[in-house]
């Protein structure tokens, strides 16, 4: 592995409980002799230039901050060390009781990289693109306030496949699939593969079953114009990125950006560490039924 010389620490920048732990983190990677920078406050544009050029970045929170912390550092193919200060904590490799141990094995090089596919998407009205983004979890083109289901027609490369009358529809990454899919019904999909996952919610008459496609297709969704007065939203790993009206559409497919994240744990750890999280809260289930 490559020794690393410069590493960045990003608490996250709306949890002020993880800047004193970014802060202990940098003072430790100091002392033992690394250039390091450290950020309690941020935002993609002013990370981006401290990012470039670092070896590594340990993001500080929950799986929000690994999202936030990826879609920067992915586009300067940077790994991320997380430190889970959140709840589920999915994409972290550390605690805040065991960084200190862990920083010892990532130092003597005893870790690997994990890279995970990403999702890019466009959303055009007419032939005018009104926004973009890339996604780590998911795309998710849903209706807004209005309590009532949208029309989303599906075309996978260029083939009207379904129409959707739900209320939104779900675009994921392998990584995703143990997100918002998952709550509404998904397949759980390993990181390894390169595969895009559609799973539409609360669909009313219409197509109810996910479909994986393959790394090379392109999803175009296009809201309808049944879809009437409802405000259709677009969301990339939940931060809300535009809205769209009828016969406006988003394409989505691949990113030519990856993910990458330091791991410790062996190849395998992935359904365990899912088992993990799923297992005690199956028995709490029971127990109370």
């Amino acid at each position: 592995m490559k020794p690393l010389q410069r590493v960045g620490v990003l608490a996250h920048p709306f949890q002020n409980s993880t800047a004193p732990i970014a802060e202990q983190v940098a003072s430790s990677l100091r002392a033992r002799g690394l250039e390091t920078w450290v950020r309690t406050a941020w935002d993609a544009a002013n990370a981006r230039p401290l990012v470039e050029n670092s070896d590594l970045v340990v993001a500080i929170g929950g799986d929000g901050a690994m999202l936030r912390t990826a879609r920067v550092c992915s586009v300067f193919n940077v790994p991320i060390f997380g430190i889970n200060a959140g709840h589920l904590g999915f994409l972290a490799e550390a605690t805040v009781a065991d960084w200190p141990s862990a920083f010892e094995r990532l130092l003597s090089g005893d870790y690997w990289i994990e890279d995970r596919m990403m999702l890019h998407c466009e959303v055009w009205s007419g032939d005018q693109q009104t926004s973009q983004g890339d996604a780590l979890n998911d795309v998710v083109i849903s209706r807004g306030a209005i309590a009532r289901p949208a029309q989303l027609a599906a075309y996978i490369n260029d083939t009207w496949t379904t129409t959707y009358n739900a209320d939104g529809l779900i675009v994921a990454t392998p990584t995703g699939s143990t997100a918002y899919a998952l709550a509404v019904g998904g397949p759980i999909l390993p990181p390894q593969l390169r595969n895009i996952l559609m799973v539409p919610v609360a669909p009313h008459l219409s197509m109810e079953r996910p479909l994986v496609l393959a790394e090379d297709t392109v999803v175009k969704v296009v809201v309808t114009p049944r879809t009437y007065e409802a405000e259709v939203v677009v969301t990339v790993d939940g931060e809300l990125i535009g809205s769209m009206n009828a016969e406006d559409y988003i394409l989505i497919r691949a990113s030519q950006q990856v993910s990458s994240f330091v791991r410790l744990r062996e190849q395998g750890y992935f359904f365990r560490s899912i088992l993990d999280r799923l297992e005690p809260r199956l028995v709490m289930q029971r127990r109370q039924e």
